[in-house]
């Protein structure tokens, strides 16, 4: 197979595209293939009256059969499938369990996928209510089933977001957080990548007509809304661009390897915060790229395999080492003159008037004359005590950084001591619909690893549905554990992970 290319793409002109524009993208005058497919959705939003709800949060579902192998891909919006957020750990296998018994799909064929979108607060109906809402789309799905044919292809977004892990001139990393500042601008160096792949599936009726696109894309859903609330973030607006010029057909979002990739406009303080226009961007990019992709009959096959993953056991040593880091920078604090009353104005002074910052520079020049040092002497004591009032500023930043470090830590620490095992169970499972292939992790995963398991892929659309089936917090690249960034501190499970996981899912994928 050839390798993908991105595909460049422009925003599509207008908000209507009219889905008969679509239709011709068919082949013609095939006949009925053996393909079937079904789509149905479910609002599984919070019924607390007390939360403010902006927009809802969906389970889509999309059935798929090509009269051997039945499939189902879920799109939740949701932080995660377990761990954490308002979906518990027991979701998936109950779901899978209930959607074997009663619509005779096996459980091991269903992928649930969460967007990620994390506003604070409840964003879900309650247990009960998230399984028999998410099972009934399921259910709908099924008894819908159409003829149906498939495409796959990609589409190009990468205005909207940008690598949170900054890489700093000393080698170490520093990421993007509301939770801690961010580094002086003289330290960074560069920015990390970004995978700027739609990943589209489309779903056609056999008269052309959309049915489903299934768009794959990788960024952190946190920008929210003006207002605040309940937001399914910009997927749900990219989702309901694409819905909206494609009457009839569902669009379902699969995050995929965004564990270090958040929105540009994330730490923006100068404008409120609003991901609806950058969900707009990525709809209309998924459109345009949507217009180039032909369908025809496909058929599908599934793998799923178990994969234990060893835990962390060097997090004693990574507190030991933060905690001697928290030492010296607490020393560093000593013989401060000033406190930010004084320091104020006078970083004002010298900032608007570096020459003459104490008086009118007549002064200057008629200390000059009388041949007195009194007022380079007074700035010279004065720039001295503003660089170090600035160095201790520096220096509370990083010492909440790294309090924030530590507390990650024990927390994930926790996790380990508590589970007894060596190992963390999880799950690799791939999807082939056509020539599309979906791949999926449990983790938080980092794009460059995301990009790795797409480029070792023989296939030319392979997709990372990271977020998948389970959650275990990030992923990252083992050559970043020395680093320092967030991804690597809120994490539990052992570098070796990724030659572990890269390889399994290169197995899983040929299998298909």
């Amino acid at each position: 197979m050839k390798r993908r290319q991105f595909l460049e793409t422009g925003i599509v002109a207008g908000a209507g595209v009219a889905a008969g524009a679509f239709a011709s993208m068919s082949l013609a005058g095939e006949a009925a293939g053996a393909l079937r497919a079904g789509v149905a959705k479910s609002d599984i939003t919070t019924r607390d009256k007390d939360v403010r709800v902006n927009d809802p949060m969906y389970a889509k579902a999309l059935v798929l059969d090509d009269g051997k192998t039945k499939a189902v891909i879920i799109a939740m919006d949701a932080t995660a499938i377990g761990g954490i957020g308002d979906v518990h750990d027991d979701f998936l296998p109950k779901l899978r369990e209930r959607i074997e018994k009663e619509l005779g799909i096996p459980g091991r064929n269903v992928l649930v996928n969460a967007s990620h979108t994390h506003p604070p607060g409840r964003l879900l109906c309650e247990d009960a209510e998230q399984l028999d809402k998410t099972l009934d789309a399921v259910r709908r799905a099924a008894a819908g089933m159409t003829p149906a044919k498939v495409g796959s292809g990609v589409g190009h977004e990468d205005r909207i977001m940008m690598n949170r892990t900054l890489r700093l001139k000393d080698g170490k990393h520093w990421t993007i957080r509301h939770a801690n500042p961010c580094p002086p601008d003289e330290e960074v160096a560069g920015v990390g990548p970004i995978d700027p792949e739609i990943g589209i599936l489309r779903v056609d009726r056999m008269d052309g007509r959309p049915l489903a696109v299934v768009y794959n894309f990788a960024c952190h859903p946190y920008l929210t809304v003006p207002r605040g609330g309940v937001t399914a973030d910009f997927p749900g607006f990219a989702s309901k661009v694409i819905e909206d010029n494609l009457d009839g057909a569902m669009a379902l979002f699969l995050q995929g390897a965004g564990g270090d990739i958040t929105e540009i406009l994330y730490k923006d303080v100068n404008r409120p915060k609003d991901s609806e226009p950058l969900g707009t961007m990525l709809g209309l990019s998924t459109l345009n790229a949507l217009k180039t992709i032909p369908t025809k009959d496909a058929r599908l096959s599934v793998v799923l395999e178990n994969l234990p993953l060893p835990r962390r056991t060097d997090i004693p040593q990574r507190i030991e080492a933060l905690r001697a880091e928290q030492a010296a920078l607490l020393r560093s604090l000593r013989s401060t003159s000033l406190n930010l009353k004084t320091f104020l104005p006078l970083y004002v002074q010298h900032s608007l008037h570096p020459d003459f910052p104490a008086d009118y520079s007549f002064r200057y020049l008629q200390a000059q004359k009388l041949g007195t040092e009194e007022m380079t002497v007074l700035d010279s004591q004065n720039k001295a005590n503003i660089a170090k009032y600035l160095s201790n500023i520096r220096a509370m930043e990083k010492l909440a950084r790294i309090e924030d470090k530590i507390a990650t830590h024990e927390r994930h620490k926790a996790i380990n001591d508590q589970s007894g095992e060596a190992t963390v169970a999880t799950e690799v499972q791939g999807i082939k619909i056509g020539e599309c292939v979906l791949i999926t992790s449990p983790t938080e995963m980092l794009c460059e690893v995301g990009m790795n398991v797409k480029k070792a892929s023989p296939y030319e659309h392979t997709f990372v549905a990271a977020y998948s089936n389970g959650y275990i917090h990030y992923g990252p690249p083992a050559a970043d554990y020395d680093k320092g960034g967030y991804e690597v501190i809120e994490c539990f499970i052992a570098p070796e992970w990724q030659q572990i996981y890269e390889a399994k899912a290169g197995e899983v994928i040929r299998r298909l």
